[in-house]
């Protein structure tokens, strides 16, 4: 049994950030008990996993087998876990130790609080906007339509869509949080059952959000704590992927509620 405070769980599928990723949670953790890093690797190439070994003294590694998505392993990695704080960590985020503990102190001061996430800049320092405040068909329209004359004419619906206009200078409580890192009680992760695995990738930390909020748990951005993450953007770049990410999208209204506007 662990006797660390929180586990950090990464998913990874031939990320070409992750050792970067891992070279800096080792310099930043070293062997700090409080944290145990899980990792679960969705079948990625032999050369990737072969490195990825690597970091069998620093994290435990499972390879599965197959690529079932980004829920199933973080469901994995944690579901069994006994931590009292679960941290959902992309393989493309870079973390200072400092600003995690000031989440994790945050939380033990305000027991409403299921779910918090900090504040997502770009490598430049600008900050990415992930969160919502709603979702419908629309907004996912606008954000992938290649025509900028319609995002002008629609900029401040984009704006209100993803809080471009959150205030910075205090704690807010929101709807939705982005699933590239996400700090959680526990218990709170368990109750609903982890993450809904049926998403394969996409739409699974806004379903995960609404799971919470339905138990009247609270959903609250910091902007004191911040991460760098390497967004790819995967959906607007590979028609793969953006196939992936419609079937998401439709599960995800099919669950809970059509809105087209």
């Amino acid at each position: 049994m662990s006797n660390a405070k929180v586990a950090i769980s990464i998913v990874t599928y031939n990320s070409k950030h992750i050792f970067d990723v891992l070279n800096n949670l080792k310099t930043e953790f070293g062997d700090d008990q409080n944290y145990r890093f899980v990792i679960f690797d969705n079948n990625s190439n032999e050369d990737y996993k072969q490195q990825l070994r690597k970091y069998m003294d620093f994290a435990e590694i499972t390879f599965y087998h197959e690529n079932n998505g980004f829920g199933f392993g973080h469901n994995y990695n944690l579901l069994q876990a006994n931590e009292k704080y679960f941290l959902v960590f992309n393989p493309d985020i870079v973390l200072k130790k400092d600003d995690l503990q000031k989440m994790i102190d945050k939380m033990d001061q305000n027991p409403s609080i299921g779910l918090l996430v900090p504040q997502v800049l770009n490598s430049d320092g600008s900050v990415q906007h992930l969160m919502r405040d709603r979702v419908s068909v629309f907004d996912y329209a606008l954000r992938f339509i290649p025509f900028q004359f319609v995002k002008k004419m629609f900029h401040k619906r984009l704006a209100s869509y993803e809080l471009r206009d959150i205030p910075n200078d205090r704690d807010v409580d929101i709807r939705i949080g982005s699933g590239c890192f996400m700090l959680l009680r526990g218990q709170d992760f368990k109750e609903v059952g982890g993450f809904d695995d049926r998403y394969f990738m996409y739409f699974e930390d806004y379903d995960l959000c609404l799971e919470l909020k339905k138990r009247n748990r609270r959903i609250v951005f910091t902007p004191f704590s911040q991460v760098v993450h390497y967004y790819e953007r995967g959906a607007h770049k590979n028609s793969r992927l953006f196939k992936i990410f419609m079937q998401s999208m439709y599960k995800y209204f099919n669950k809970w509620g059509w809105r087209l506007f």
